[in-house]
C-alpha cells in the first residue's frame, strides 16, 4: 500500500480528493478481482521448513507441515511396546522429530498381494508399510499457538480387529474436517490380530495384559491426547471417539473399559454395534495353547513366541483359530459372524465386563452417543451374483431362502423402504449391522439419567458402476470427513454428494462440540428413545422417521 500512500500526499485539496477516489476505486476493483479467482487458487501453498509447524510433546518436539492453512502431523509415536507386552510411553528424543509422512501400519495376517479390480477402484486403498513398531498417530489442526481449546475428534479405523490403518482409505484424511469445524482431528495405528490379542496369560505374570494389548494401545493413545493435545490447539476436556465397522466395535469396547473412563467425553459408532459377546478367558487361552501346539512348542517354551518371525506366528495362530472354532462348535458354543477371529475378550484384568452388559452400560452412562449404519452395508457384495438376474430368479431365491415366510419378508422390506422398486432391492437390505445399532440405542437410551442417544441411517446411493454398490459399507465416510473430492471413485463426486457431505460433516462436528448433532442444515433431530425410535435418514433429502424395519428384523432373527 506504499504506492497509494505516496500519491495521496498533495498540498492541493482537489488533487488529494481525486487521489482518494482513485485509491478507493482501485481497491474495489482489486477486491472484485480477488472474488473472481477460484477458491483453489486462493488457497495457501504447502509450507514446510526447519521452523514450520514445530510444537512440543512429552517425548520431544515435532515438526509437521501446513497445507491450505491446516497444520498436519503424521507418524508421531504415542507409545512403544515389545511383542505381547503392554504399551509404555515412547523413548524421548533429542531435537525436533520430523513428522510429515505416514508412520508404519500393523502387520497383516495375510499380506495383500492382489486385489479385485473394480472394488479396489471404489475403495482406493493405501496399504502403507508394516512394522510391529506401529504405535503412531496423526494430527490435523487449524492452529497450534492461538490459545484456543478446540474439540478433539479421535478417529479409530475399521478392518475388524485384524487389519486396517489410519491411512487405508482416502476418506480418513482429517484436513477438511478440521478446517470446516475448527476442530483437532487425531487418527491412530495400533497393534492388531495375533499381536494385539493372543492371550498368553497362562504362561506368566508378564503376559497378564496380552489378551487385550490392542485395546490398551488405544487407551495409551487417548492418554497421549490428554497430555499433549493442548500443544496442538485441542481441548483435552472435550474428546470424541469415533470409528466405523471394527472402529465402531473398538468405540464400544472403550466404553466398557474402566481404564478408558475419563479419557473421552462423547462417542460415535458407525456400523460397529455388533450384538455378539466377546470371548471369555477359557477360549482365548485355548487359542494360545493351540498356537503353541501348531509350532510344536511346550508351555514352558512360550517365550519363544517373542522371537518367532511374524509370518510364521501368523500362520500358526490362524490354524489355531480354526481348530478352536471347530472344537467350540462341537461343544455347542456359539461362533457368530464370520467365524472365530481376533478381538477383545473378558480377561478380568483390562476388560472385566462383557461389552454389552449392564455393568459396561453404567460405566459409559454419561457419554452421549451418536450411532447408526448405512442402508446396504455388505449386502450388495453378498448378492452380486444377482446383479443381472431377472425378477423371476430373485423371487425364486427369496422363496427358497424364506420358504413360508417369503411373502412376509417381501412385505417387511417394502414397508421399511417403500421407495425401493427394483427386484434386487429386496435382497440388498442390511440385516447384519443395523439390528445391533438399534439394540444398543434401545439399551443405552433407557438408562435412567443417562446421556442422550442420536440414531442415523445413511441411505444415499452411490452412482458409481451404474449404482450397483448402493450405500455399501464405508459409504458414509467421505461424507463424515467432507472428503467427496478425495473419494470420487466411491461417491462419483457431484453437487449432490458435496451438499450431503456438508450436512453430515457439520452434524458430526456439532456432536463433537456440544453432544448434539443438530444444525440449521438438517430437520430437527430428536434424541432417540425406544418409544419414538427417532432416526435421521441421511440422503439427498434428509428426514427423521420412526423405525421402519421392526417387522423385518423380527422375521430375519427368527429365520
Amino acid at each position: 500500500m506504499r504506492f497509494w500512500n505516496e500519491i495521496s500526499i498533495h498540498t492541493n485539496p482537489e488533487q488529494t480528493l481525486i487521489s482518494k477516489k482513485m485509491k478507493n476505486t482501485s481497491l474495489q476493483f482489486l477486491a472484485l478481482f480477488l472474488l473472481c479467482i477460484p477458491a483453489q487458487a486462493q488457497e495457501l501453498p504447502i509450507q514446510t521448513g526447519k521452523n514450520i509447524a514445530v510444537t512440543t510433546t512429552e517425548s520431544g518436539k515435532v515438526r509437521g507441515y501446513i497445507h491450505n492453512g491446516t497444520f498436519t502431523y503424521k507418524g508421531i509415536p504415542y507409545a512403544q511396546a515389545s511383542r505381547f507386552m503392554p504399551p509404555s510411553k515412547p523413548t524421548p528424543w533429542e531435537g525436533v522429530r520430523s513428522s510429515t509422512s505416514w508412520g508404519p501400519v500393523a502387520p497383516l495376517m495375510v499380506p495383500t498381494t492382489q486385489v479385485n479390480d473394480e472394488p479396489e477402484f471404489v475403495f482406493d486403498h493405501d496399504w502403507g508399510y508394516t512394522s510391529e513398531d506401529c504405535l503412531v498417530l496423526n494430527v490435523w489442526t487449524p492452529s497450534i499457538d492461538d490459545g484456543k481449546k478446540r474439540p478433539v475428534m479421535f478417529w479409530i479405523h475399521g478392518g475388524g480387529f485384524t487389519a486396517g490403518s489410519s491411512q487405508e482409505l482416502p476418506a480418513y484424511d482429517g484436513e477438511n474436517l478440521s478446517k470446516k469445524g475448527d476442530v483437532v482431528v487425531v487418527s491412530i495405528n495400533h497393534r492388531l490380530n495375533v499381536l494385539g490379542f493372543l492371550d498368553l496369560s497362562a504362561y506368566g505374570e508378564k503376559y497378564k495384559h496380552a489378551a487385550n494389548n490392542s485395546m490398551l494401545d488405544l487407551v495409551a493413545a487417548l492418554e497421549w491426547v490428554q497430555a499433549n493435545i493442548s500443544n496442538f490447539g485441542g481441548d483435552p476436556g472435550n474428546v470424541t471417539i469415533f470409528g466405523q465397522s471394527g472402529g465402531g466395535a473398538k468405540v464400544n469396547t472403550l466404553m466398557a473399559m474402566p481404564k478408558a473412563k475419563g479419557l473421552f467425553h462423547k462417542a460415535i459408532n458407525q456400523s460397529g454395534a455388533f450384538r455378539t459377546a466377546i470371548l471369555e478367558k477359557p477360549d482365548t487361552q485355548a487359542i494360545a495353547a493351540e498356537t503353541l501346539s501348531q509350532l510344536n512348542l511346550t508351555a514352558g517354551e512360550a517365550d519363544s513366541l517373542l522371537h518367532i518371525p511374524f509370518p510364521v506366528l501368523a500362520d500358526a495362530s490362524a490354524k489355531a483359530l480354526k481348530a478352536v472354532e471347530a472344537r467350540m462348535k462341537a461343544e455347542g458354543k456359539p461362533v457368530m459372524g464370520f467365524g472365530l477371529n481376533w478381538g477383545p475378550s473378558r480377561d478380568g484384568e483390562d476388560l472385566p465386563y462383557q461389552v454389552n452388559s449392564e455393568e459396561a452400560g453404567q460405566l459409559s452412562r454419561d457419554i452421549p452417543l451418536l450411532i447408526g449404519t448405512v442402508k446396504n452395508e455388505f449386502a450388495p457384495f453378498a448378492n452380486m451374483r444377482f446383479a443381472e438376474a431377472t425378477e423371476e430368479t430373485i423371487m425364486a431365491h427369496i422363496r427358497e431362502q424364506y420358504k413360508e415366510k417369503a411373502d412376509a419378508y417381501i412385505a417387511a422390506v417394502r414397508k421399511a423402504y417403500p421407495n425401493d422398486t427394483a427386484p434386487k432391492d429386496l435382497l440388498d437390505v442390511d440385516t447384519m449391522f443395523r439390528p445391533g445399532a438399534v439394540a444398543q440405542a434401545n439399551t443405552k437410551s433407557s438408562l435412567e439419567g443417562g446421556a442422550p442417544v442420536y440414531m442415523y441411517l445413511f441411505t444415499w446411493q452411490s452412482p458409481v458402476f451404474d449404482g450397483k454398490y448402493k450405500s455399501l459399507h464405508c459409504m458414509e465416510l467421505p461424507f463424515v470427513f467432507d472428503n467427496i473430492a478425495l473419494c470420487e471413485q466411491m461417491t462419483g463426486g457431484g453437487k449432490e454428494a458435496h451438499a450431503l457431505a456438508d450436512k453430515v460433516s457439520r452434524a458430526w462436528i456439532n456432536f463433537a462440540r456440544h453432544g448434539d448433532p443438530n444444525h440449521q442444515g438438517l430437520p430437527q433431530w430428536p434424541a432417540y428413545t425406544s418409544s419414538n425410535t427417532a432416526t435421521m435418514h441421511l440422503d439427498t433429502t434428509c428426514g427423521v422417521k420412526p423405525q421402519m424395519d421392526k417387522e423385518l428384523f423380527k422375521l430375519v432373527t427368527t429365520q
